[in-house]
């Protein structure tokens, strides 16, 4: 029997997350102390009272939810057996694994957010959740169409997020509508996260990651590009790089881990989107959420 957990993406913040944390544990409350300065700006503020649009903007979002999900791992000394985090979550999951330090993590983690804007700025593009198809489909449908589409996060069985350019996944949607998808949905995202329309963030990204120091975590870390778990530091690098043009293998994850003997999965940070699609790959594990001590 092991213990996973698993760590949220963008979208799952909501005003007022970690507060109670900072309320109630010194040491929380220094590490949100230190992101403010690392940061430069008082992010604590806009997490614990500031308006949904402040909280949504990409320099804000992206370490707001890293530092929820990261300072609540710690705050309840949580030892696991395995981690895995969806997209972004992949750095809390680094973090609380150690292999990465909370300063590293979260410089790294802001660089993305900038490199990330800028290239939904430079590469206009969008995501549409695919919804009661095969992933095999979708992705066959992606491949028929006229320009950059592609499958990038495989939530769950039955559930697809594409992503490419906006013509592209429009044409892909209308496609897929005609193929039976129950729905084609374009998503209100501002980019084409994890397609190759990411390549200019993901190489600013590169050049961070290649200097921030990487440790051997004290478990594995099963990763976004290819489902496997790895304790390599240089591997997790590598994949980790990766990941901002590839797609997030979650239900991939999900099926892994379980077939490597995890049987509960919790899920640290705000939201439960993920223990919902845990739910949804198998209802044979425990699978529960975790936003507040």
């Amino acid at each position: 029997m092991k213990h996973a957990y698993v760590f949220p993406g963008q979208g799952s913040q909501a005003v007022g997350m970690g507060k109670d944390i900072y309320d109630n544990v010194p040491k929380a409350k220094e590490l949100f102390e230190k992101a403010n300065e690392i940061l430069g700006f008082r992010i604590t503020d806009i997490m614990f009272a500031g308006t949904p649009e402040e909280l949504k903007q990409t320099k804000v979002t992206q370490p707001a939810v890293f530092l929820h999900s990261v300072i609540l791992a710690l705050a309840l000394d949580v030892k696991p057996d395995a981690v895995a985090g969806h997209s972004l979550g992949e750095f809390s999951a680094l973090v609380v694994s150690g292999a990465l330090s909370f300063e590293d993590g979260l410089k790294l983690v802001s660089k993305r957010a900038m490199a990330m804007q800028k290239c939904c700025e430079q590469q206009p593009g969008g995501m549409a959740a695919v919804l009661g198809l095969d992933d095999k489909i979708v992705e066959d449908i992606c491949a028929s169409v006229d320009g950059v589409v592609i499958g990038a996060n495989y939530n769950c069985p039955g559930q697809l997020v594409i992503s490419g350019a906006d013509a592209a996944v429009d044409e892909a949607c209308e496609k897929l509508k005609a193929a039976g998808a129950r729905r084609a949905l374009r998503l209100p995202v501002g980019g084409a996260f994890h397609s190759p329309l990411m390549e200019p963030a993901r190489q600013e990204l590169e050049a961070a990651i290649a200097e921030a120091q990487f440790m051997t975590p004290v478990c594995p870390v099963y990763q976004n590009v290819d489902a496997l778990p790895y304790t390599d530091p240089e591997a997790i690098k590598a994949n980790l790089i990766a990941q901002l043009t590839a797609p997030v293998r979650w239900t991939q994850i999900v099926e892994k881990m379980i077939a490597d003997g995890v049987t509960e999965f919790s899920e640290l940070g705000p939201g439960n989107v993920l223990q919902g699609l845990v739910k949804k790959v198998s209802g044979d594990v425990v699978a529960t959420s975790q936003s507040t001590l």
